[in-house]
């Protein structure tokens, strides 16, 4: 499988501190940080940053050890509970534990029919659309610098035929109709932090997704990046329909963000379950088959979708078993221990994806280095330098 596109081959010159040529001479070239984003849900790391606790220890490490991207969340039925009252200072925190790991992190999510305040249901639909649009400025602005990446409005394709309980966003979403809704949220969102990356994502893979954002693309919306759920309780997608998503979905030319991704390493989901939230029930084991299946999964699956030029991130949404659905979908069981899952892909992280070599300067102190797209310290002895390696252009240090 060729990963070159997340390479760079790069031809650096190396000087010392008077500018003369560094001539034959070994450079260490470490690799810090990916560019592409290893992601998973950081729900894990609020009560830990908020109480310190023992157990959120143990887990906050381990998943540090894989991953440099993570979702908090933004529900806005839990993040304002009561009007005018936002859960900012615990989310902030949080958020900047995980930057000062070097972690980029994404809200989830700015606008959502499910989970929504209920308080929005005394207003009229023009007020309740200019609470969401204030709700979006309040947070894109309010945490620009720490969290600059956002999934704007989520699952709009069943956004205004959801009925299984009435909610504000449904409401306004039946009024501006799907694109209009989704312009007006983009639209504000950038306003407020136009360096922003922003989402549109949803789990809808079918052609009404891809109509959505044709619609939106023709009617201006500053899409960043296209978020695909891929929720997989009922059974692995296979390479096949990996490969035929991320085909229909290219032709947009958009960054691809894999938003929420979930293997379970147990029983399988019956497939006549249409929405996985039905799916109740009190126990749901990780089984040592399930788990050995869902490492050969999860190998697959990211194999395919780090070769591929246009996607740039890869969430997994639960990180320990239990999280959502009290499903065996994590990469640590419930007693933290770690499933053959974490092993295969922390070795494909931070050992197989991962850059740490020397190369050998000419008599002119030029190196070629070939490495992945990321973070680096790059250096002599004990002298060096932090850069980052995200082209193919030359470039000249100096220690």
């Amino acid at each position: 499988m060729d990963f070159t596109n997340k390479k760079v081959n790069k031809r650096i010159r190396f000087t010392d501190g008077k500018g003369n040529p560094m001539s034959n001479a070994e450079i260490c070239v470490k690799q810090t940080n990916h560019k592409f984003l290893f992601g998973c849900g950081a729900f894990d790391f609020i009560p830990y940053v908020l109480k310190g606790e023992d157990e959120y220890k143990q887990v906050t490490d381990s998943w540090l050890e894989i991953f440099n991207y993570g979702t908090l969340p933004f529900y806005w039925g839990n993040y304002e509970r009561e009007e005018g009252k936002p859960n900012k200072d615990t989310l902030m925190k949080t958020a900047k534990y995980l930057t000062g790991k070097g972690v980029k992190v994404k809200g989830h999510p700015l606008c959502w029919h499910t989970v929504c305040a209920d308080w929005l249901m005394k207003y009229d639909n023009d007020t309740i659309l200019k609470k969401q649009l204030d709700r979006i400025d309040r947070e894109v602005t309010g945490f620009k610098g720490v969290i600059d990446m956002w999934d704007v409005i989520n699952e709009v394709v069943i956004m205004p035929i959801f009925d299984k309980y009435d909610n504000a966003i449904t409401r306004i979403c039946k009024e501006k109709g799907r694109v209009g809704l989704i312009k007006a949220v983009f639209e504000r969102a950038h306003e407020s932090n136009p360096d922003a990356v922003l989402l549109l994502n949803d789990f809808n893979t079918s052609i009404n997704y891809e109509i959505l954002i044709d619609g939106c693309l023709n009617a201006g919306v500053p899409i960043s990046a296209i978020g695909i759920q891929s929720h997989q309780h009922q059974g692995y997608w296979g390479a096949e329909k990996v490969m035929e998503v991320l085909e229909r979905f290219s032709h947009f030319g958009l960054p691809i963000h894999f938003t929420e991704n979930t293997l379970i390493s147990g029983e399988i989901m019956p497939p006549h379950i249409v929405d996985l939230n039905d799916w109740q029930v009190k126990e749901w084991p990780s089984t040592p088959e399930g788990e050995e299946r869902q490492a050969k999964e999860i190998e697959e699956m990211y194999r395919l979708l780090f070769a591929h030029p246009l996607v740039e991130a890869i969430t997994t949404w639960d990180y320990r078993d239990g999280a959502w659905l009290n499903a065996p979908s994590g990469f640590i069981r419930k007693d933290n221990s770690r499933k053959p899952s974490f092993e295969v892909l922390k070795k494909l992280v931070r050992e197989e994806w991962w850059t740490d070599i020397t190369v050998r300067t000419d008599e002119n102190g030029w190196a070629d280095v070939e490495a992945f797209k990321g973070d680096y310290h790059i250096g002599s002895g004990e002298l060096g330098v932090d850069v980052s390696l995200t082209d193919d252009s030359e470039l000249e240090l100096s220690f």
